[in-house]
Parts: structure tokens; C-alpha cells; sequence
């Protein structure tokens, strides 16, 4: 596969940079139901991609609405999260759309992911391995966005104008991560690229 092509996953956040003041403040306690959904999304995700585990070991593939739940669920999080973070404002909605495809009920995030014909049948026993450079990244990643974060709640608190650089830094963060957790969790069989990039 060429590298030129677009990674499979596919992330973005399309929002306003004005916030309002207070949001840092509070908009984490608005989020609380969103996250308790997304919690729990994500333990079932973890039952889903198991199950997964199976099916391409013995059918190199896996079945085309366990991996649409599976992805409705990073979706779900993803929403959740970048509100929890006062990217935008507008509450998202409790949607719960078993696709792949993002169905644009949220105007301000997108998640959509290629589903993938076949799969290699062993590389499940070793993509976690593979991975290991890219956790790596990741905790450096993790560290910067933290910082990232408490930058942004006094930006927004000052200026009332969530910094752009740093926005667009986060959702990068959160896209490559995602992408090395689709990896691992059998979505794709294309290593994710040590890239930022969209």
C-alpha cells in the first residue's frame, strides 16, 4: 500500500477558536455524563476488540458491525473529550450511530475509519510489540498536551480565544494516539506514521 495514501483514520475537529470565558471553569462538569457514556464504551470496546481478536485469527477479517460499534465508540469518546476540553461549545449529542462513517450528527468533530477488507491472521499476536516505539511517543506526547492544556484554560480565561497552535497540537496528539490504538486494536493492519500531520 502506498504511503502516499491517507492514513485510515481520519480525525479532525472543526470549531470556532472563541470561547467563552467561564467555559474552562465548568464545561468539565457539563461533560460528566458524556464521559461516564464514554467509559463505558470503552469497556465494552475492550469485549468487542477481544472478540476481534478471534475473528481474524480465524477469518482475517473482522465483521463489518462489530467493527462499526467499535468505532462508533472511539467516536463517541472522541466527542466527549475534545468537549470536555472546551474546544467548542455546543453540548454533543448522545449519539450512538453504529458506522464507521461519521454521520455528521456533531458539526464540530469528524472520526471516520476505512474498514479493511483483510487482515493479516497473525499479526495480532505481535502488533503490540510493533507498537512499542510508537507508546513511546506517545508519553512524550502526553506530557506536552498536559501543558497544552493548563496553557489553554488561562488563555481561554484571559482572551477568551482558544489558542490556535495549541488546539491544533491536541487534536494531533489525540489523532496519533488513536491511530497506534486502532493498530493495536486490530482496525487496521497499517502502522501508524510517526507524523503529527493530518
Amino acid at each position: 500500500m502506498s504511503t502516499s495514501a491517507p492514513y485510515p483514520l481520519q480525525l479532525e475537529l472543526h470549531a470556532d477558536r472563541h470561547i467563552t470565558r467561564w467555559r474552562p471553569l465548568v464545561q468539565w462538569l457539563l461533560a460528566i455524563p458524556h464521559l461516564m457514556i464514554a467509559y463505558a464504551l470503552r469497556t465494552l470496546r475492550q469485549v468487542l476488540t477481544l472478540i476481534s481478536f478471534f475473528t481474524v485469527l480465524f477469518t482475517e477479517q473482522i465483521p463489518r458491525p462489530l467493527f462499526d460499534a467499535i468505532v462508533m465508540t472511539d467516536r463517541y469518546e472522541w466527542r466527549a473529550m475534545s468537549y470536555a476540553l472546551f474546544m467548542y461549545e455546543d453540548y454533543p449529542p448522545f449519539d450512538f450511530e453504529l458506522s464507521s462513517e461519521d454521520d455528521g450528527t456533531e458539526p464540530h468533530t469528524s472520526l471516520n475509519l476505512t474498514y479493511p477488507e483483510h487482515l493479516d491472521r497473525w499479526k495480532p499476536l505481535y502488533k503490540w510489540f510493533l507498537a512499542i516505539p510508537q507508546y513511546l511517543v506517545l508519553f512524550v506526547l502526553s506530557i506536552a498536551a498536559f501543558v497544552g492544556i493548563i496553557v489553554a484554560v488561562f488563555a481561554v480565561l484571559f482572551t477568551g480565544e482558544y489558542p490556535e497552535r495549541i488546539r491544533d497540537f491536541l487534536v494531533s496528539a489525540y489523532r496519533y494516539g488513536l491511530r497506534v490504538e486502532t493498530y493495536v486494536g486490530l482496525l487496521t493492519d497499517r502502522y501508524p506514521p510517526f507524523s503529527l500531520a493530518a
